[in-house]
């Protein structure tokens, strides 16, 4: 049985979708291609016109029903595409297990802890090489970044994932960034803002319990590289 009998049969024993379904899949999947991340119930609710997030829940939880997608309890981003009834254009964050092996491969180096002052791919950083589908991240990725802690949580983002990055010194406002602040790196959303003293530049975290991070003027900061997905290294 070849790749595309297999497509047709995914096409034929999936349920199709209500126009509202549809509609929805289609968003989720603009919004993974936009900012790199799933949106919100209540980001739905808002842009479809909904009364409450629990209606986007709702329509969620039958697109899971159905195979199109898979929810993730305890975060308010946990959506992933499995199956996208050509809604799909580039998903450049998507939050999958680690590969089991495939035909076409690469090996992207994992990033651990950062010395102050180095590179941040310099050798003396890389645990070792993760093999990975090169398809898996549209924008290409040059690294992987083992996450520390838990303060992009909600953004999916949990400590000890893998965090596929690629180097880059420009980013939009709503991106997810690894950033060096002076001599710590850190993974937070890119938000620039102005105020009655000039533009400055927020990380901001996706948890309450931490703080977003003011980057001042006199701060070295560097824009190392953009999220664009997500490997689960534990398999949750």
């Amino acid at each position: 049985m070849n790749i595309n009998t297999v497509n047709d049969l995914i096409e034929t024993t999936l349920p199709k979708l209500t126009a509202r379904q549809e509609e929805i899949l289609g968003l989720i999947t603009l919004a993974i291609e936009e900012s790199g991340l799933p949106p919100t119930r209540a980001e739905i609710a808002n842009r479809l016109g909904f009364a409450s997030a629990n209606a986007a829940e709702e329509h969620l939880r039958a697109l899971a029903k159905k195979g199109y997608i898979e929810l993730s309890p305890g975060t308010s981003r946990g959506i992933r595409i499995t199956h996208s009834n050509n809604h799909s254009s580039a998903n450049n964050f998507r939050q999958l297990n680690l590969p089991s092996g495939g035909l076409q491969q690469l090996t992207l180096p994992l990033i651990g802890r950062v010395a102050a002052g180095c590179p941040i791919t310099a050798i003396e950083h890389i645990e070792k090489q993760v093999p990975v589908d090169p398809s898996l991240f549209s924008k290409g990725a040059d690294y992987l970044l083992r996450v520390k802690g838990m303060s992009m949580r909600d953004a999916g983002i949990l400590d000890g994932d893998y965090l596929a990055v690629k180097k880059t010194t420009e980013a939009r406002n709503g991106d997810i960034v690894v950033a060096r602040i002076d001599d710590e790196v850190t993974v937070k959303r890119l938000q620039r803002k102005k105020d009655s003293s000039g533009s400055y530049i927020e990380l901001q975290a996706e948890n309450p319990e931490f703080k977003n991070i003011i980057v001042t003027a006199e701060a070295d900061f560097t824009l190392e590289g953009q999220a664009v997905g997500l490997i689960r290294a534990n398999g949750i």
